[in-house]
């Protein structure tokens, strides 16, 4: 790759209520990555080397994250402000359809953006969306359950104990995580602490509760913007974050893509992943 397609140009963007911080690397069509968790603009760096040949990727700080800041803290942030950055940053960037992936909050967030926003998406690759409303009764309610389990947990015990709870929600085992050459994960220490705070206390509980109706899957199935639900090849097929991507899959009647690694598979494979995200797209 060459240094000039690696080289990040990085600005913000002022929105009702924050400033966002976004970052833009590489030629070609326009290529939104939208991150999961408390991830912010950097979290697959290592994924993106491996598409700015081809694309122009652009990632960003969700408002409350790292580097966007909030005019009020104490406000948070809710699933509607989300998607409205969304709209506004890809506004300010194209005025021509874009590329987008999203991973689990990202892909709720995406598949949110179709439905209010269509002209706005060629495609979306929706990998393991975090929508507890689109499993079967019994499944949702033992999701929620386990996400409001974390949050205490996180609340009682502190926020390493609330991350390796998460790890086991997500059928993440991080000691026994398969890596590829070149991937580059971020340390486990404090400086994570703030994010990982910020999306437990703001963004978990929307996640939790989040729906997808079945008017809004028909709605998604006829939309011009293709949506392609995604899974990773090693996530158990038994929690709740891959059944979301199945039940997807089913709702839109199209097959379920399988992707590199597990639930952070842009993170453990990153060239794999790039090589399979761009044959999506």
């Amino acid at each position: 790759m060459s240094t000039a397609a690696n080289a990040a140009r990085t600005a913000t963007l002022a929105v009702p209520g924050a400033t966002l911080h976004y970052e833009v690397r590489g030629c070609g069509p326009l290529l939104l990555v939208s991150q999961s968790g408390e991830g912010d603009a950097n979290r697959s760096d290592a994924m993106v080397d491996h598409l700015v040949d081809t694309c122009t990727v652009v990632t960003y700080d969700r408002r409350g994250l790292s580097r966007s800041v909030l005019d009020d803290p104490a406000r948070g942030a809710t699933l509607d402000d989300h998607v409205d950055d969304v709209h506004r940053l890809l506004a300010e960037l194209t005025d021509e359809p874009a590329l987008m992936a999203g991973c689990s909050m990202g892909a709720l967030i995406g598949l949110r953006l179709a439905l209010r926003h269509p002209g706005q998406l060629s495609t979306l690759v929706a990998h393991e969306p975090a929508i507890p409303g689109l499993l079967p009764d019994a499944e949702r309610l033992h999701a929620q359950e386990e996400l409001d389990e974390m949050r205490a947990i996180f609340q009682r015990d502190g926020w390493i104990a609330g991350v390796k709870k998460i790890g086991e929600i997500l059928g993440i085992d991080p000691a026994r995580q398969e890596l590829e050459p070149g991937a580059r994960l971020a340390p486990f220490d404090a400086s994570r602490e703030p994010n990982f705070t910020f999306f437990i206390k703001h963004d978990a509980p929307t996640m939790t509760r989040a729906e997808l109706s079945a008017q809004e899957i028909k709605a998604l199935a006829s939309s011009p913007v293709r949506i392609v639900p995604a899974a990773g090849r090693t996530t158990p097929r038994t929690v709740f974050d891959y059944r979301c991507a199945e039940e997807l899959a089913a709702g839109l009647g199209t097959e379920l893509l399988h992707l590199p690694g597990g639930h952070n598979g842009n993170l453990t494979h990153p060239k794999g992943f790039a090589e399979l995200l761009r044959a999506a797209l």
